[in-house]
């Protein structure tokens, strides 16, 4: 079967089985699966839910349920039709024989994306060892990636005329030389870490659902310019930019990879490296899209993955660094709506309202995140040799000069007070210098 281009016609298909996902919302999940092959640039020529009351091992699907598909794929025009399940290779291609169509699952439709969109040089490894993984699971696939430049794996662009039958050996080959070039990279990420450590710079980082507005905040804090569209996983490798804060000279701010329900678990792995920065952080601001009608689902989500890291234990566990739950697209809501959670945000100071698009709210969760910055910070009068024009600038530039004074001299000559407001951490650093 034919290589699928961009712009191709889709019918997105969640497969609902009994049982097997509660507390999920059918229609949010088909909603979301359409975000998905819509950030692909594939057109959703038609979408419905189709309740399984069991799983056929050969086809996931039922006869009738399959007839109903392929009614829809000539009726719409589609030629690609994504299952937003998991489908086992003999799943897979018993269904594009019985539909004649190119047929992709739900991890399929994410490595692609991930794919497309990976920029950086570990991010495009992270994709290919986890496109890799997954094309072990095939038993009947074929590939071309391996000789090609270009993101994107999975059906879409690329050479099509010479694919070559995935050969296992090959398969594992690569991934052994890619898990080392990985481990390459992330020693020099390590190593960038630990420079920043030296230097007294807290790191903030951003986290929340896909398309939250992750993205848009960051372009609105720091002036940059990365990528921010209504479309889901429009961020993908790990973005920092140092910004200003109230009372706090410079910190670091980190865009990370958007969250999403029933991540691949090739991409959980591959992709750990990507959240090392909010494992680092010494704050965590998580943005919500409080407009979403699925947005409690999608808290959820991110507080399990950020279980995982090790930075918190399970939804209303205590954490190890603070967070600061940013409930943004305020102006997406009514006024009823605004009212009653403005009633509920005001009961926990670490719950904001947030336009990341207009700006609202900003300026109030930037104090608030200063505030943490420099809580257990106090006043300390530390005697600098007045020729150590270096420490005095350390001082000023990650403290707060309450005070600066002459105070006599010593055997290396005279010397300056300064009165400074350090956190205990900011002055461990000084000490170290």
């Amino acid at each position: 079967m034919g290589e699928v281009a961009r712009g191709a016609r889709a019918l997105v298909v969640y497969p609902e089985i009994r049982g097997a996902r509660a507390g999920v919302d059918p229609e949010a999940r088909l909603e979301e699966a359409k975000g998905l092959a819509l950030a692909i640039g594939l057109v959703v020529a038609d979408a419905f839910v189709l309740p399984l009351r069991q799983v056929r091992p050969a086809t996931l699907f039922g006869e009738g349920q399959i007839e109903r598909m392929a009614t829809a794929c000539e009726l719409e025009d589609a030629e690609l039709v994504i299952v937003d399940g998991s489908l086992s290779g003999i799943q897979q291609r018993n269904l594009e024989e019985k539909l004649k169509r190119k047929v992709i699952d739900r991890t399929g439709l994410i490595l692609e994306i991930f794919g497309e969109r990976a920029a950086t040089a570990e991010g495009r490894l992270q994709v290919e060892l986890a496109h890799l993984d997954y094309q072990q699971s095939r038993l009947v696939r074929s590939w071309t990636h391996l000789e090609r430049q270009r993101g994107g794996f999975g059906f879409l662009g690329g050479p099509g005329e010479t694919q070559i039958e995935a050969d296992r050996r090959m398969i594992r080959d690569r991934m052994g030389r890619l898990r080392k070039e990985l481990e390459q990279v992330r020693r020099t990420r390590a190593l960038h870490r630990k420079r920043r450590g030296r230097a007294p710079w807290p790191v903030i980082a951003l986290v929340g659902y896909t398309n939250a507005g992750k993205s848009t905040l960051f372009n609105r804090l720091t002036g940059a310019d990365v990528m921010a569209e209504d479309l889901l996983f429009a961020t993908l490798d790990p973005t920092m930019r140092a910004i200003s804060l109230p009372g706090v000279d410079k910190a670091i701010l980190s865009d990370t990879v958007g969250f999403i329900s029933d991540l691949p678990t090739q991409l959980v792995a591959a992709f750990r490296a990507t959240l090392e920065e909010v494992i680092e952080a010494d704050v965590i601001l998580h943005v919500r899209d409080i407009a979403n009608p699925d947005s409690l689902a999608q808290k959820r989500q991110v507080i399990g993955v950020l279980g995982d890291l090790g930075v918190i234990e399970g939804e209303g566990g205590e954490s190890r660094v603070p967070i600061l739950e940013l409930w943004n697209k305020w102006d997406l809501l009514d006024e009823d709506r605004r009212e009653e959670l403005t009633g509920m945000a005001e009961q926990d100071p670490d719950v904001l309202p947030l336009s990341a698009e207009t700006g609202f709210g900003v300026e109030p969760m930037l104090e608030r995140v200063s505030q943490l910055l420099t809580e257990g910070a106090r006043v300390y009068s530390i005697l600098v040799p007045a020729k150590d024009g270096a420490r005095i600038a350390w001082l000023h530039s990650h403290g707060e000069v309450l005070e600066e004074a002459e105070a006599g001299e010593d055997e290396d000559g005279p010397l300056r007070r300064v009165d400074v407001r350090l956190t205990a951490k900011e002055f461990g650093r000084y000490a170290s210098l």
